[in-house]
C-alpha cells in the first residue's frame, strides 16, 4: 500500500462509528430520561451532556466539536473547539445536541431528542456569531421545489401538483414563533395547512424528509446549529434542506460579515456538511412522530428507540435497545 493510500485510509471515517455513535445517543438520552417532565431544563440538558461526553470518550476517533448545541442560550453543553475520542484517527468534525428539546423534556412534552453528527475534518459548517437561519427542507420527491426566494404559497401549490394531491392536502411544520406569522398566513391563504411544534426542528426535519409522514415540508427560521445537523441526517435520508443565515440585528449582521460570511447566500446540504460520508445518529428522549422515547417497562430495565443512518451506504437502521438501570448507574450514565 502506497504512502497516500495509506494516509486515506487512517482518515476516512469507519463504517463502525455509526453503530458506535448510537451508543452516543442512547447514553444522552438514557440519562437525562429521568429528568422528563420534572420541569428542570437545566438540569436535563445537563444531564444529557454528561451522558454523551462520558460515550464519546470511549470512541476511537479524534474528533473536534463544530457545533456545540447550547451556545446560543449559555445552557450546559459540548463546547465548541472540544476534542473528544480517544484522540487516534480517524480526524472527524462533531455536531451534537444532547438533549434536542429541552423545554419538551422538561414538561413531558413530545419529540425530544438526543442526536450526534460525524464528518470528516474540515467538512462541517461553522455558524460563526449567526445562531438563527431561515430554513426549508422536504424530501427527495420534492427536493427540487426547495426555494427560499419564491413566495411560499407558490411553493406548496408546486408541491401538491408534484404530488398529484389537491393543495389543502399539503402540510408545512413550522415553529410556533411570533417571526413566523406571515409565513403562516401565506401557507394558510394558498389552501395549505400548517403544523405548529413548540420546539425541535431537527425532530420536524427528519419527520420531513421521512417516507408516509403526516408533513410534506419544513420551513422556519430556527438554530443555525441544528440546521447543520438536519443537513447530516438529510444526506443519508435523501431530500434536501436549504438554509440562509438569519441575523438577530445589526450587531450580529456585522459581526457576521466581519467574519466573511454572506449573510445573502443560500446553503445547501452540501454547503453545510461538504463530505459524502456523513453519519447521524438520534435517540428518543420523549414520544415523537420519530422516534419513541426512553420507557422504562419494569423497575430493573429501560427501552430506547433510536435512527442511526451513514450517507455513503444509504443505511438507515432502527435500533430497539433494553438497558439495565443498576449496571447503567454503575458506569455513572444514569444518575440515582
Amino acid at each position: 500500500m502506497s504512502a497516500a493510500s495509506d494516509d486515506l485510509t487512517r482518515q476516512r471515517p469507519d463504517r463502525n462509528l455509526a453503530l458506535e455513535l448510537v451508543r452516543v445517543t442512547e447514553a444522552a438520552a438514557l440519562a437525562c430520561a429521568p429528568l422528563v417532565g420534572a420541569g428542570e431544563k437545566e438540569a436535563a440538558d445537563q444531564a444529557a451532556v454528561d451522558g454523551m461526553r462520558y460515550a464519546l470518550h470511549s470512541i476511537r476517533m479524534d474528533g473536534t466539536v463544530v457545533i456545540g448545541e447550547g451556545e446560543k442560550d449559555e445552557a450546559p453543553m459540548l463546547y465548541n473547539g472540544e476534542r473528544i475520542g480517544d484522540g487516534s484517527p480517524p480526524q472527524v468534525d462533531i455536531a451534537v445536541d444532547p438533549l434536542e428539546g429541552t423545554t419538551l423534556a422538561a414538561h413531558g412534552m413530545p419529540s425530544a431528542l438526543a442526536v450526534i453528527a460525524l464528518s470528516s475534518r474540515g467538512t462541517m459548517f461553522d455558524p460563526g456569531p449567526c445562531v438563527y437561519m431561515e430554513k426549508m427542507a422536504g424530501a427527495p420527491e420534492i427536493a427540487d421545489l426547495m426555494d427560499l426566494d419564491r413566495p411560499l404559497a407558490q411553493t406548496v401549490k408546486l408541491i401538491a401538483e408534484r404530488k398529484g394531491h389537491p393543495v389543502g392536502d399539503v402540510m408545512v411544520v413550522v415553529l410556533d414563533r411570533p417571526r413566523h406569522e406571515q409565513g403562516i398566513r401565506e401557507i394558510r391563504e394558498a389552501g395549505a395547512r400548517v403544523r405548529l411544534i413548540a420546539h425541535g426542528d431537527v425532530s420536524a426535519a427528519l419527520l420531513a424528509v421521512t417516507e408516509r409522514s403526516p408533513v410534506d415540508m419544513l420551513w422556519g427560521i430556527g438554530g443555525t446549529p441544528e440546521g447543520v445537523i438536519s443537513a447530516a441526517a438529510i444526506k443519508c435520508l435523501g431530500g434536501q434542506l436549504l438554509g440562509r443565515l438569519w441575523p438577530r440585528d445589526d450587531t450580529e449582521r456585522q459581526a457576521a460579515i466581519d467574519a466573511g460570511y454572506d449573510v445573502q447566500r443560500v446553503l445547501d446540504c452540501n454547503d453545510l456538511i461538504a463530505d459524502d460520508d456523513v453519519f447521524f445518529s438520534a435517540t428518543g428522549v420523549t414520544d415523537g412522530d420519530v422516534l419513541q422515547g426512553v420507557r422504562y417497562p419494569h423497575a430493573g430495565g429501560a427501552t430506547t428507540e433510536s435512527l442511526v443512518m451513514r450517507s455513503r451506504s444509504g443505511t438507515v437502521r432502527r435500533i430497539r435497545a433494553t438497558h439495565d438501570r443498576a449496571k447503567l448507574r454503575a458506569l455513572g450514565v444514569e444518575r440515582v
